[in-house]
């Protein structure tokens, strides 16, 4: 089992949303430091100042997106907190619901950068060292959409593919080399903090980001490879709907849960998280 205890736990996008209160659960768990890592200046000190009652916390300001900025800011983590033993590659991106024609350059490379490979570039300054100890755990957070594919959402659905797919194979690489290390891959459905404002769903319920976050924490602590989260209130699980999607033929399973269902619609009334400016108006 993986222990938040007297462990160093880093999570990326920490200063908002499930990263927030990821972080929250792992300091009263015993964490020796919460570490922090986030773009957002004003989110990071609040969150700060709140924790401080709860464990020792670090924060840093960093653009994942950077990598040598991700190199260097490893390397300070390093120097004043030690080395990591828990990751949670959280931090992540939506740009809007348009579609794939609509989307600029920017929005896609942004999408890509952010959600997919810069997770794989922080696993990498972290990983050596969990490899070196034998020791050491990374969740990596992707999402549902990184399994069922949906309109209105074709790039950030591809940079949460790319996290499965890359998840899931270093999880399998670490076990063939007879690693301790542990890899957690986490696909949860549409999260209500604020990232999928507007957001519909009929299939399933938005899930409560305490429900989410403690639901990933427990995934940690207990070493689960691979967690699909969602909360069942009605006799369907995404596990069911996949099943559905290699039973079906591509028609009739866009018909039932593309439009039936409304999944392809999910998006359709999408706004986005506001920004601090907004939430004040």
């Amino acid at each position: 089992m993986s222990k938040f205890a007297a462990k160093n736990v880093l999570i990326t996008g920490g200063a908002s949303g499930i990263g927030r209160i990821m972080g929250r659960m792992a300091l009263e768990r015993g964490a020796a430091t919460l570490i922090i890592w986030d773009v957002n200046r004003t989110n990071l000190d609040l969150v700060l100042a709140e924790f401080a009652t709860i464990g020792a916390v670090r924060g840093y300001i960093v653009d994942i997106a950077d990598t040598q900025a991700v190199e260097e800011c490893y390397n300070r983590v390093k120097r004043e907190v030690g080395e990591v033993n828990i990751l949670i590659n959280n931090a992540g991106i939506v740009t809007s619901n348009s579609t794939f024609d609509r989307l600029s350059i920017d929005e896609i490379l942004r999408t890509m950068t952010i959600n997919a490979t810069a997770q794989m570039v922080v696993a990498r300054q972290v990983l050596p060292d969990m490899i070196a100890r034998n020791e050491g755990h990374i969740c990596n957070i992707a999402s549902a959409a990184g399994l069922i594919a949906n309109p209105r959402m074709s790039v950030y659905a591809a940079s949460k593919w790319a996290v499965v797919g890359w998840s899931d194979s270093l999880r399998i690489e670490l076990h063939e080399a007879g690693s301790a290390v542990r890899v957690t891959t986490v696909t949860p459905y549409f999260i209500n903090t604020g990232m999928f404002d507007g957001v519909r769903s009929r299939i399933l319920p938005v899930l409560d980001p305490e429900y989410a976050s403690r639901t990933i924490i427990r995934a940690i602590e207990r070493n689960t490879d691979f967690k699909c989260i969602i909360r069942i209130v009605v006799p369907l699980s995404m596990h069911f709907v996949r099943l559905m999607q290699g039973l079906l033929p591509t028609r009739l399973f866009d018909y039932l849960f593309g439009r039936v269902f409304g999944i392809f619609h999910t998006m359709d009334n999408f706004t986005g998280r506001k920004t601090m400016a907004e939430q004040q108006k």
